[in-house]
């Protein structure tokens, strides 16, 4: 009897370890975790495939929506919807449409346009109905939306060996930040000219990801450049709509009245030559009372400040040349152009293409020769000291360097 007894108990304790085991391993199932901690559960299933199509040469939005299988009428609907957010005939090569399906239905629900780094243009087919019939009816919806990155703030820097382009390749920054550093400093350094051995750089900035992959550099927040013992500090601030920019540790926009060079940093930080060249080899006679920007042939030239041109043509040694007026007291030229991308009596504003390099005129290899005339006389441009842009408002003075305290420690750390 007892035999029995301890039987009955011994299968009894079996199947209560059975049961127990049973309901933890559903528990664990239901939450979708294995014993070994591993996921089990699988995740939902797709409720939509998306068609990627490319934008490639000589296509526009029509054939690229034809070519995808889209009916007429339906591909009209959509870039009628757009027009009034975004031109669908303005897309760019290089670029995709998605095109987002329902993967049971197989109906077109969204295109999906990225406009730039910053927006998307998402145009959807949304229900509406009548007041009158309460019928549901389809129309298409467009909007502009920024692209949700997740940030990240980086802080790098370096020290210049051969240039600063070279030293933050040298430390792993992407070349993209630092031509957006040097977009920043381009006031008050020239950076083909002014550049030491021995200058250091800092900066802090911001690092787009989406869905955990890096994607590109955004907003310079903070950048300090020791150029030859000379500090240069710049912050990024918003003072008001009509207010924000960068502005020095003083709270004095770092933005004046002409660029240091009409070169950009990003067509001469590849390892040209750059520096003053001697033209007495062409018969030249007197000083060379201006700078020489070595270039590759073709290079953009740009207008150093707003101004008005005055000249476009050929003048004698100086070849191809633009003149610019920028007011009463300064006037620029650039010469050796292979050719203009502007004329006389056109308005240009500061940063704008003019022209591009080349060697004509008494010319020894394709460069800008760009002067700066003050009152009539030629200046050097490097020592001319302009007045800084707007600066931040007493009132709000105190709210600013509240915003760069921090950021100034990080720099000078």
């Amino acid at each position: 009897m007892k035999k029995n007894s301890l039987v009955i108990i011994v299968v009894a304790i079996i199947v209560l370890i059975f049961g127990i085991l049973y309901q933890v391993k559903s528990i664990f199932f239901s939450v979708g975790v294995h014993l070994n901690g591993k996921t089990l559960k699988q995740p939902p299933a797709p409720t939509e495939r998306i068609e990627k199509i490319e934008i490639v040469a000589d296509s526009t939005y029509g054939t690229l929506m034809e070519s995808a299988g889209l009916d007429g009428q339906t591909s009209i609907n959509i870039f009628n919807a757009a027009k009034d957010v975004y031109d669908l005939s303005k897309i760019r090569l290089g670029k995709t449409i998605d095109l987002v399906y329902d993967i049971k239905t197989d109906e077109l629900k969204q295109l999906v346009y990225q406009i730039d780094t910053e927006d998307k243009l998402y145009v959807s087919k949304v229900t509406t109905t009548t007041d009158a019939t309460s019928t549901p009816q389809f129309i298409w919806q467009a909007e502009i939306k920024p692209i949700d990155y997740e940030v990240k703030i980086k802080t790098a820097g370096g020290t210049v060996e051969s240039s600063m382009y070279q030293a933050a390749l040298d430390n792993n920054i992407d070349e993209r930040a630092i031509i957006d550093l040097a977009n920043v400093f381009q006031w008050d350094v020239d950076f083909a000219m002014d550049p030491r051995v021995g200058d250091t750089f800092k900066l802090i900035y911001e690092e787009r990801y989406l869905d955990g992959q890096y994607v590109m550099p955004g907003r310079i927040l903070a950048g300090k450049y020791v150029n030859d013992g000379t500090t240069y500090y710049a912050f990024y601030f918003k003072e008001s709509d009509d207010n924000e920019g960068y502005f020095d540790e003083n709270g004095n926009s770092v933005q004046k009245m002409f660029l240091k060079a009409p070169v950009a940093f990003k067509y001469i930080s590849s390892g040209y030559t750059t520096g003053t060249r001697v033209v007495m080899e062409v018969g030249l006679v007197g000083p060379h009372r201006a700078i020489d920007y070595a270039a590759a042939y073709g290079t953009p030239i740009r207008t150093v400040g707003d101004g008005t041109v005055i000249g476009a043509g050929s003048n004698g040694c100086y070849g191809n040349m633009i003149t610019i007026r920028h007011n009463a007291t300064y006037t620029t030229r650039y010469a050796h152009q292979s050719k203009f991308a502007v004329k006389v009596g056109q308005k240009v504003k500061q940063g704008d293409v003019i022209g591009y390099v080349g060697s004509t005129g008494c010319s020894t290899g394709p460069h800008v020769h760009f002067e700066m005339i003050k009152n009539g006389v030629k200046v050097n441009s490097l020592k001319e000291i302009l007045p800084p842009g707007n600066p931040i408002k007493d009132e709000n003075k105190d709210r600013f360097l509240d915003t760069i305290q921090d950021l100034k420690s990080q720099l000078d750390q």
